[in-house]
């Protein structure tokens, strides 16, 4: 959808139309929902935080600035929520890789083997994510799992562009690095060093 069909969505929703409200619903639900997944690894905590978001802001539509864009705001609630909500427990991510990383077997293998090699692409993406700070670990969700611009990126972590891409930078550098120490052997790993070129 684009910005105007979004504007008149979030007037129609702050008027108390509710279809508009549930279009926007449908419009976030699934990104906002890989994202906080992503950070927390806790599928029952990105439902409660992604619910308790979407009250917050559809309480709140009437102090939505849109000079800015509705998913920046939206996340930005939703992170609040997440860190407020978040026990000091190690994140332990989803299952799937970040963004579209990967792999497109040429050969048919066993379920089992696909199964298995899928598991070890997912740790080695999951330890590699863990060797991140949080600021770097956020920039790379958010840039390939979420395909979100380095403006936009910079908007939402209020810091500037030149900042994003040095972290994004840096953190590639530290997954490679540890994805490179899992060894490259398997084409899922090898797909997602690539990707991160």
């Amino acid at each position: 959808m684009d910005r105007a069909q979004e504007v008149r969505l979030i007037e129609a929703a702050a008027a108390g139309d509710r279809d508009a409200a549930e279009g926007l619903i449908r419009a976030h639900q699934a990104s906002l929902y890989a994202y906080i997944l992503r950070l927390s690894g806790r599928p029952e905590m990105a439902e409660d935080v992604v619910q308790d978001a979407f009250v917050r802001v559809l309480t709140n539509l009437h102090r939505f600035d849109p000079r800015f864009r509705f998913s920046t705001w939206l996340f930005t609630i939703a992170k609040r929520l997440y860190v407020n909500a978040n026990q000091k427990m190690r994140p332990v991510y989803d299952t799937d890789a970040v963004g579209g990383w990967s792999s497109h077997m040429s050969e048919p293998i066993a379920p089992a083997m696909a199964t298995e090699e899928r598991a070890r692409a997912r740790g080695a993406l999951d330890r590699a994510l863990d060797v991140l700070n949080a600021e770097q670990r956020e920039i790379v969700i958010l840039f390939y799992q979420q395909s979100w611009p380095i403006a936009q990126i910079a908007t939402y972590m209020d810091m500037p562009e030149g900042t994003v891409k040095s972290h994004l930078h840096r953190g590639r550098a530290r997954m490679k690095r540890a994805l490179r120490e899992a060894g490259t052997s398997d084409p899922q790993v090898a797909d997602m060093l690539e990707a991160m070129a």
